[in-house]
């Protein structure tokens, strides 16, 4: 599937969500394949820190501190998870519910 590449390093990539719930919706994926967040093990724990780390650049970079911003992970089909690929939302620009 296309995607609009917004964000890349080493570990992780970023697109623009194809449903977008904020005006500013991204997807922070590692490349490195976890089905869940509860999938990770404790030698794992670096793929969250490098896509928490994506995120602060990211959000820096455009401006997003200031304004705020939300991250989401979606574990489960009772959580909402549809995509088994361990991805985390950026939403902002938007006031956003909890």
């Amino acid at each position: 599937m296309p995607a609009s590449i917004v964000y890349e390093d080493e570990d992780v990539i970023a697109f623009k969500d194809i449903h977008p719930a904020a005006p500013t919706h991204m997807l922070f994926v590692p490349k490195k394949h976890v089905g869940r967040l509860d999938d990770l093990s404790p030698d794992q724990t670096q793929i969250i820190n490098n896509i928490y780390s994506s995120i602060l650049s990211f959000v820096n970079l455009h401006g997003l501190k200031e304004s705020g911003f939300k991250v989401q992970v979606n574990v489960g089909k009772g959580g909402g998870q549809v995509v088994f690929h361990l991805h985390f939302h950026l939403l902002s620009n938007k006031k956003l519910e909890l």
